[in-house]
């Protein structure tokens, strides 16, 4: 792939991003063109990666920032593929196509449900301080650093549907074209960088890609914990 080094808020938008926060800022350079909010917008960002890139988000859009924890429900016998995600109060989203193939039992299923939400509660006391959310009528911006099979996105859309937002909007640098499609046909606003037919990994897409540390999501977290808007 072609590199560019220019500076996010100029040239071209570049093939591969330099890291998230590049990624992050050329995202609300998109957003900036294409929404004139009315009000503070919300950026509700996926750890631990998507914190960074929804942190460079909100700072440029003057918006909110909180996160919002999903996770990967995986197959028996192979934890990378998922059957589904989990949300904090138990919502699932399946993946049915798996399941069925794969006969996934339910039991199987009902078990990672209730170890998820552990994990998740742990994630959301650590990260926000609780996992009460205040949207009702709020406009949210939904992050993440980048999507694949999307079954953390799904869960999370699928509950914020739930919490009476005013508008949804998904920002995401990258995912495949399939998956971006499905994305694009259920929230309000989808704004996307890259959407490769042929896609194979977030990472390739990045130049940088180190993992997150919980330390680093905290730290930024830290930052705006006491900004008016943040529940």
């Amino acid at each position: 792939m072609k590199r560019h080094k220019e500076n996010a808020d100029e040239g071209p938008v570049p093939s591969v991003f330099r890291d998230r926060r590049q990624a992050g800022a050329i995202l609300a350079k998109k957003l900036q063109e294409r929404y004139r909010f009315a009000e503070k917008p919300l950026v509700l960002a996926i750890p631990r990666g998507g914190v960074v890139t929804g942190d460079e988000i909100a700072s440029r859009l003057g918006a909110d920032l909180d996160v919002i924890v999903s996770k990967k429900v995986g197959a028996p016998g192979n934890p990378e593929l998922a059957v589904g995600a989990v949300m904090h109060d138990g919502s699932f989203f399946p993946n049915t196509g798996i399941i069925e193939v794969l006969r996934v039992p339910q039991a199987y299923i009902t078990q990672q449900i209730a170890e998820k939400k552990i994990e998740i509660e742990r994630r959301l006391a650590k990260f926000r301080g609780g996992k009460d959310y205040s949207l009702e009528g709020r406009t949210v911006i939904l992050t993440d650093d980048g999507v694949a099979t999307g079954a953390t996105v799904f869960a999370a859309i699928n509950w914020l549907k739930t919490q009476k937002v005013k508008k949804l909007v998904v920002a995401m640098p990258v995912g495949p074209a399939d998956t971006l499609e499905r994305i694009r046909q259920i929230v309000d606003e989808l704004v996307v960088i890259h959407a490769p037919e042929d896609f194979a990994a977030v990472g390739v897409f990045y130049e940088e890609f180190a993992q997150v540390s919980d330390d680093e999501v905290v730290e930024i977290m830290g930052r705006w914990r006491q900004r008016p808007g943040l529940s």
